[in-house]
C-alpha cells in the first residue's frame, strides 16, 4: 500500500514510492515516531498495531532515536528495554 504524501517530512530522506508499507514498517514506524506530529502519530496508530509498534521499541534501530523521544515513546507504551539496547539505539551526532 502507498505512503501517504503527507508524511514525506517525516521520511524525508526516502523515496515514498520506493517504500512499502509492510516490508518498511520498522522504518517508518521509528521516523514517525521520532519526527511526526499528531496527524501522523495518528495515521501512524491506525495503520499499525500496537505489537508492531512495541516490537520497533523492544528492539530498535541502533542509532536512530533522539534520546528524549524513544525515552518518551517506552515509558509511554510501558516497553521495557535493557540500558544497553537503549544506549545503542541513541543517534550519536559526535561519536
Amino acid at each position: 500500500m502507498a505512503i501517504p504524501k503527507f508524511l514525506q517530512p517525516y521520511l524525508a530522506s526516502y523515496n515514498l514510492s520506493n517504500l512499502d508499507q509492510n516490508n518498511d514498517k520498522k522504518l517508518i514506524i521509528t521516523e514517525i515516531l521520532n519526527k511526526g506530529d499528531d496527524v501522523a502519530l495518528h495515521w501512524l496508530l491506525k495503520t499499525y498495531s500496537s505489537k508492531d509498534i512495541k516490537d520497533v521499541l523492544r528492539f530498535p534501530t541502533r542509532g536512530m532515536w533522539m534520546k528524549s523521544v524513544l525515552l518518551y515513546w517506552i515509558k509511554i507504551l510501558d516497553v521495557k528495554l535493557p540500558q544497553k539496547v537503549y544506549q545503542k539505539a541513541i543517534l550519536n551526532l559526535n561519536p
